[in-house]
This record gives structure tokens, C-alpha cells and sequence, in this order.
């Protein structure tokens, strides 16, 4: 092993890649050509002078500090990280003799020693316990008591037009087309509830989507009033669903408790887009205490969220959870040493255990989409009803059918399906990815043949 540690696949790098056309244009940086002045170093450090485009311009200043990762580029994208730093990383995981082991230049040294300094200072401050204390808690009450005066006269409102909508029948919806779900989306926005804006706007999604729209549409109607009675009744209700239904109404979740370090699998991350704001979503599971995480960082205007971790790595890291009853969000605090390669996929369990531990997802949070899971021992299979994952021998053992999911609409859509079952070819694999009601959507998955391999499917 060289002294910059275990260097990542290209694989892991481009699943860092902000988007297909960044993917695209750091493959063609990833070879010697382009680069010059290349070296790494034993604490995480990778840096390297990019030719520009233009025959008399400066070669591009790109440096990347794979402990978090983060980047610096003296290019002008504003994606994060830039197709330079795509080639660079792709480079170092490729060709030792291209990015081997050198001295830091200072235009690198300045930018990571900067780094480091904001980041144990900010650790500092997180220790004292007062960084995220307002200025004025007086002023601070009283800002989220008007917010949450607001909240209530939304949700109030909201209860009216769930009501006339019943009264009026399920089939005036979808004469009544998506205009009056946006206009009732936008009040929401008003009274500071984007939770309930999101919802509404799904909820206008539903009228003429397919067969069975009605009682879709009935089912989330149900889990609005649901929440909006919550809201209404939040301070009678348990600390931990109370803090669930204040984020699930738009509030910001707070920090709860301790930092938790562990050896955190990243085992999936992908991108969804309202057309107004892009989040990403990474999965981590600990290795020591077993829990799940999830990390959620924000891109708005068309920019990439500034997160992103290479899938298939394991962490050593301090992560801090949210409150709420289900306790799946953290924030990312310290990273100890720089990734290195998962060995092992994490452990799971069959089909059933999957359901079950849904089940008592929901009991604490009733508006829970999904919940993740690992899959042990599944076969994909097609069927009349659509492709599932079945438990191995699920249906031609001795003891008759076994259990199945079917997986989701979106799985069904994407390339990631073939993937899967192209991995398996008939035979069980691991998969992770998100139980919901909606089915099962896999994220990524593993061969006994190569226990250490992530294969993304996403």
C-alpha cells in the first residue's frame, strides 16, 4: 500500500460527480495528459495544474482534500466538485507514478491548512455547547411564536379545503385540475409551512395519475388531516412525535444529544429536484452501533448540493442526530482519518424483517415514506405483477412460497433494475435501499462473489 492510504476506485469518484455532464467531462481529465505539477499526500491531500482550454491561459490551481472530500479550483464552475477536480481524483486512484507522493505545494498548503483551522475551530465551538445559541432569545421566542401562529391559521385553512374536497367528491378533483392545489400550496408557503406546501402539491399530483388515483388520493388526504390535527394538538403530544411533526410540517429539525462516532458504511447517495431546490440524500449504516443515518445537504438555482461522500467507502467520523421520533437525519461533524474502502456489505435480514422493521417505523412516525433496510439473500425476480425481490427459494422450496416486495415505480424506470439483476444473475445478492408502501426502491447492492464491491443502483 503506498503512504496516501488505499486510494479510491473510479467508481467512487464519479459517483461524486454533481451531474451526468460532469461526469462525463472529468472521464476526459482523468488520464496524465492534462495535468502537471500532480502529488498527493500521507494525510489526504491530492493536488495537481490543469492545462486550460485556451493556449495562453494559466493552468487551473485544483486541490482536494479527501478526508471530507472537499475541493478548490481556480476554474470558474460553480459545481461542486468541478470536472478538474473529477479528473484529479480519477488520476490518483488510477495511476500511482501519475499522482505519487510529493511535497505540498503552498498555493495547496495555504487552502488545506485554512481548511482544517475552520474546521477544529467550528469543532471548538461545538464543544462549548453555545455556537447555535441566538443572540437574543427573547427576540428568538417571539419570532417562533408568530411562526408558528402563522403555521396554525395554514393548517386551519388547509383542514377547510381537505373538507370541501371530501364534501364535494373525490371526482370534482380532477375536473378542478392543478391550479387551486397550487394556489392552496403558495398559501402554505405563506403561513411558513413548506412541509404542508410539499404535501399539497403531491397531493395535486394524484388526480388522473393512473389507475386507482382516487384511493391514493383518499390515503393522502388522510395522512395531511392526520398531520395537520398534530400540529394542532403539538404540545400535548411526546417530545420525540412532537419534534416529528414540527419537521414534517417545514420546521428546521435541531440537533439532539451527543455526537456519535462509529465506522459509518456509505452504502447509497442520490439527487431529487422540485424544480426549486435539488436534495441529496447519502444513507450511512454504523458498523459498531448498527443505526442508520441519514445526510441531506441542499443545492438551490440549478447549483449541486456542496455534500457529497464516494458510495462504498467507510468513515471514520463523528455524526450528531436530529430530534424526532425516527432519529434518521444527522449532521456530518468530524472526519477522523480519510475514507477507505468497504470490505463487507452491511449486515441484514429476509423480507419479512424488512416489513417489520417498517412497521415500527410508521408507529413512531406515521408519515414516513420509507425506511431503510438491507436485504440478505434475495433473488430479483419478474413476475405478472412486476419485478420483486423474493427471499432465495421464495416459491420452489419444499415449504412453498416465500415472502416477496415488489419493487417501487420509480426502480422499475430506471437502469439500476438491470444492474441488479445482471449482479445477481438468478443468484442471491445483498441489496440496501428504501421499504416503503409503495414497494421497495434498491440503492445498491453486493455480490457474494465481491463482498467489498458497492454496486450503486440509483
Amino acid at each position: 500500500m503506498d503512504t496516501q492510504g488505499v486510494r479510491w476506485t473510479a467508481d467512487q469518484v464519479l459517483a461524486l460527480a454533481p451531474d451526468d455532464a460532469s461526469r462525463r467531462a472529468g472521464s476526459k481529465l482523468g488520464t496524465a495528459g492534462p495535468w502537471s505539477g500532480a502529488g498527493g499526500s500521507g494525510d489526504g491531500a491530492v493536488w495537481g495544474l490543469c492545462r486550460g482550454s485556451g493556449s495562453g491561459s494559466k493552468p487551473y490551481r485544483t486541490v482536494v482534500d479527501v478526508t471530507g472530500p472537499a475541493y478548490r479550483c481556480s476554474c470558474p464552475s460553480r459545481k461542486f466538485p468541478c470536472k478538474h477536480a473529477l479528473g484529479l481524483l480519477l488520476l490518483w486512484s488510477a495511476d500511482e507514478e501519475a499522482v505519487g507522493v510529493a511535497e505540498v505545494p503552498d498555493w495547496a498548503a495555504e487552502w488545506l491548512e485554512g481548511r482544517r483551522e475552520r474546521a477544529a475551530a467550528a469543532a471548538a465551538r461545538g464543544s462549548d455547547g453555545g455556537s447555535d445559541a441566538p443572540a437574543d432569545p427573547e427576540a428568538a421566542r417571539r419570532r417562533a411564536e408568530r411562526r408558528a401562529a402563522r403555521i396554525t391559521a395554514g393548517t386551519q385553512e388547509l383542514e377547510q379545503r381537505l373538507a370541501d374536497l371530501v364534501r364535494g367528491g373525490l371526482a370534482a378533483a380532477e375536473q378542478s385540475g392543478y391550479a387551486l392545489w397550487e394556489e392552496t400550496a403558495a398559501r402554505m408557503v405563506d403561513a411558513q409551512a413548506p412541509g404542508l406546501a410539499g404535501r399539497v402539491r403531491e397531493l395535486g399530483a394524484i388526480p388522473g395519475s393512473g389507475p386507482g388515483w382516487p384511493v391514493r388520493l383518499l390515503e393522502e388526504c388522510a395522512l395531511t388531516h392526520l398531520l395537520d390535527r398534530a400540529w394542532l394538538s403539538v404540545d400535548r403530544l411526546p417530545d420525540p412525535l412532537a419534534a416529528t411533526v414540527r419537521t414534517r410540517v417545514g420546521l428546521p429539525a435541531a440537533v439532539d444529544g451527543p455526537s456519535i462516532r462509529d465506522h459509518w458504511l456509505v452504502l447509497a447517495q442520490y439527487d431529487s429536484s422540485d424544480g426549486r431546490l435539488t436534495t441529496r440524500r447519502i444513507w450511512l449504516h454504523g458498523r459498531r452501533t448498527g443505526r442508520a443515518a441519514l445526510l441531506l445537504s441542499f443545492g438551490a438555482a440549478g447549483r449541486a448540493p456542496r455534500l457529497a461522500l464516494p458510495v462504498g467507502v467507510v468513515l471514520d467520523a463523528a455524526l450528531t442526530p436530529h430530534a424526532g421520533a425516527g432519529a434518521l437525519r444527522a449532521e456530518l461533524d468530524t472526519q477522523f482519518s480519510a475514507p477507505v474502502p468497504l470490505d463487507t456489505p452491511p449486515p441484514g435480514g429476509t423480507v419479512g424483517e424488512a416489513l417489520a422493521a417498517y412497521g415500527r417505523a410508521l408507529r413512531d412516525d406515521p408519515w414516513l415514506d420509507a425506511w431503510p433496510v438491507t436485504l440478505t439473500g434475495v433473488v430479483p425476480i419478474p413476475t405478472e405483477y412486476g419485478w420483486q425481490l423474493a427471499d432465495a427459494g421464495a416459491g420452489h422450496g419444499p415449504d412453498g412460497p416465500g415472502e416477496a416486495l415488489p419493487l417501487s415505480a420509480p426502480a422499475l424506470a430506471r437502469p439500476g433494475l438491470w444492474r441488479l439483476a445482471a449482479l445477481s444473475g438468478g443468484r442471491p445478492v445483498t441489496v440496501f435501499g428504501e421499504c416503503g408502501h409503495r414497494g421497495f426502491t434498491p440503492l445498491a447492492a453486493w455480490s457474494p462473489d465481491a463482498p467489498g464491491e458497492t454496486v450503486p443502483l440509483h
